[in-house]
């Protein structure tokens, strides 16, 4: 075989090469939007998980009690209301006070659960501590704001929900900075 000929053939071969890559490129927009649909992944912004009726419903009351707990670190973690009666579709602000008694520093991360367990689904959070991880540094307390709109869908035998946190210290070799200013 000629060397032009193995030359042409090597062409339609990079060719078909790039023609398949971009072909693929392509259609992964449209397929990772399927596999996101299917699995419910990335769904932050999807419009119908954002309260539909934002109006409050002032004939309507829920007691939201608050709740705090740590798991495997020293800091000492509340929060500054125990409890708090809202409508639903009223925007609600708490605060919760962490505080590092420690020489050293901490990074941990709040996880939240609910009572009832069907009660989350209702519960649109917009803004919250637990969203990210916490550092705290030694003597440091803090005051971490919750704000957040009871869904007005809240079955009507759901008089009282209970928003609990545990506080769990992260791998501080892992979350800290390491020695030398190298990050």
């Amino acid at each position: 075989m000629s060397l032009a000929a193995e030359n042409r053939k090597l062409l339609v071969k990079l060719t078909v090469v790039a023609v398949g890559m971009f072909g693929f490129g392509f259609a992964l927009v449209p397929f990772y939007k399927a596999i996101c649909d299917v699995t419910g992944l990335n769904n932050l912004l999807n419009a119908d998980r954002a309260p539909v009726n934002t109006q409050i419903d002032a004939t309507r009351s829920v007691r939201f009690e608050f709740d705090a707990n740590t798991r495997g670190t020293v800091v000492r973690f509340k929060p500054l209301q125990q409890s708090v009666s809202i409508h639903p579709g009223e925007m609600v602000v708490v605060e919760y006070e962490v505080a590092n008694p420690s020489s050293v520093p901490v990074v941990g991360q709040a996880i939240p659960s609910y009572g009832p367990k069907n009660a989350a689904e209702y519960v649109r959070k917009l803004e919250c501590f637990c969203f990210r991880q916490q550092r705290l540094e030694p003597g440091e307390v803090r005051r971490m704001p919750v704000q957040f709109v009871l869904d007005g869908d809240l079955p009507r035998d759901v008089n009282t929900i209970t928003l609990s946190y545990t506080y769990f210290e992260v791998n501080a070799a892992a979350a800290a900075p390491r020695a030398g200013g190298a990050s």
